[in-house]
């Protein structure tokens, strides 16, 4: 599957095992997706790797958004 037809994970995706705001996709190569918080993905991600490709936002978490009136 193409990455690029991968929409962005929004705050509607939902962690598959605890339903906490999802920042990892795994597109499992043989069909379907697992989505995971930053929590469960470091618990499946290791046995995942060769069976999935993975998109990570994670760093969407360490991310400052930046304030209104910062421009001075």
């Amino acid at each position: 599957m193409n990455a690029a037809l991968a929409h962005p994970l929004t705050a509607a995706d939902r962690c598959d095992r605890c339903g906490a705001q999802a920042y990892v996709r795994a597109r499992l190569h043989a069909g379907g997706e697992l989505l995971f918080c930053l929590h469960h993905s470091r618990e499946h991600l290791p046995r995942l790797r060769d069976l999935a490709e993975i998109d990570d936002e994670t760093q969407r978490l360490i991310e400052t958004p930046a304030l209104a009136g910062d421009d001075d």
